[in-house]
């Protein structure tokens, strides 16, 4: 395997030493094939929002693997899901599931494209949508994580309709526009970016780029793969208020299976096929046991209080860790919404991916390897959101929040 891994970031190699190698997860902790045990707050990336290998989802799993584990062909499971999405997220009337969110985000640029007629589109430095070609430009995550400009191997003409613009900067956006009139197809970003570590957004900016797109006839694409369904039951665009036209979804759809979506307004997902001419396929989308996980996920994360539950505990955990920083001596920031966080070792205020390289990345290594030392898991990059889970408990915070005390007076 090229460095060991089957993706870079679990390489370690912008924090030091061999990757961990685990061996089993439940609720919010992990094991790793020596039998050390940690708190885990990558959460498979996002995913594990009800916590690792929940019971009523494995029991859910294990019924429907009775019945097969891939049909390739339409189930009753996919209308299930398919309806729970449609009636959570605003801007979603139609839906295409996938299996990742890579492929989602492939399938979503040719869609705007295709129904505006249009090529080129705006995105975000330090945003990451995945790992198709025209994303891969200043992008933030893996990438910045291993010090690679855009991957080589990437075509010039396949990111030559790629414009970017610093994430927040409204007049970055402006000026885009204006010199590209009638040639953006759309816009597409994190609502709350989540490859740069966690940023969010100023607060008129999401409100701006709607009206931007609409005023220049281009498509406003929220990329969801971890906000959806993680900072509330219908996403960013629920919380700030902002109903984008088209939406790409994953990681928590498939409760931890592999998984992916896009969609949005009718009139542009009709143009889909087969009701469409725009192509897109896929052999295990909508496969049985990830709408099976996806489905008991989404039951549960509609249970009353459970938005709250995450917003306390993640609140208590990123105050912590900077009350902890600041008594130390560090310059430090930070910030959450909802299951979603994350700091930085700068003054900051961090409001884009160039404000979020001022960070201390040697000293983020140096934490980073004292907080699992101490069994607390942290994403191995500093560009990296992190993420809670409802198994989350008081006792985990407070465990985390010392252990990062007893780190941080020691580096």
């Amino acid at each position: 395997m090229p460095g060991g891994v089957n993706s870079p970031v679990r390489a370690f190699k912008s924090v030091g030493g061999q990757p961990i190698f685990m061996d089993s997860v439940k609720g919010s902790h992990m094991w790793d094939i020596d039998g050390n045990e940690y708190i885990d707050y990558v959460g498979s990336w996002g995913p594990a929002i009800i916590g690792h290998a929940d019971d009523e989802v494995l029991e859910a799993l294990a019924e429907t693997m009775k019945k097969g584990t891939s049909f390739g062909s339409p189930c009753l499971l996919e209308s299930v899901l398919a309806e729970m999405v449609i009636s959570a997220v605003p801007s979603i009337e139609m839906v295409r599931f996938v299996n990742s969110g890579t492929e989602a985000c492939m399938g979503v640029l040719r869609l705007a494209r295709t129904f505006t007629g249009r090529e080129k589109i705006i995105k975000f430095e330090g945003c990451y949508h995945g790992h198709a070609d025209p994303f891969l430009v200043k992008a933030g995550s893996g990438v910045a994580t291993l010090g690679l400009p855009d991957s080589p191997g990437v075509p010039k003409a396949t990111t030559s309709g790629t414009l970017t613009a610093p994430f927040n900067d409204i007049a970055a956006v402006e000026s885009l526009f204006n010199s590209n009139e009638g040639e953006i197809a759309a816009i597409i970003l994190e609502p709350a970016v989540g490859n740069s570590g966690f940023i969010t957004p100023k607060p008129d900016f999401l409100e701006a780029i709607r009206r931007l797109t609409k005023e220049n006839g281009a498509l406003l694409i929220f990329d969801e793969v971890m906000t959806g369904f993680r900072l509330s039951y219908g996403g960013a665009q629920e919380y700030f208020g902002i109903t984008p036209d088209l939406t790409t979804l994953g990681k928590v759809i498939g409760g931890g299976l592999p998984v992916g979506a896009y969609g949005g307004r009718r009139e542009i997902m009709e143009m889909v096929a087969p009701a469409g001419p725009m192509y897109q396929a896929g052999t295990l989308s909508g496969n049985p046991l990830a709408m099976t996980a996806g489905i008991q996920t989404l039951k549960r994360l509609k249970a009353p209080g459970t938005y709250e539950y995450l917003d306390r505990i993640t609140r208590e955990l990123v105050q912590g860790i900077l009350n902890a920083g600041k008594k130390t001596g560090h310059a430090i920031c930070g910030g959450h919404i909802r299951g979603m966080f994350g700091f930085f070792f700068t003054e900051g205020p961090v409001h884009n991916f160039d404000d979020a390289k001022k960070s201390d990345a040697a000293k983020f290594v140096r934490f980073y390897q004292g907080m699992l030392r101490e069994g607390v898991y942290f994403a191995p990059s500093q560009f990296e959101a992190g993420f809670t889970s409802l198994a989350h408990s008081p006792e985990d915070i407070q465990k985390t929040v010392a252990a990062a005390e007893n780190v941080l007076s020691k580096i």
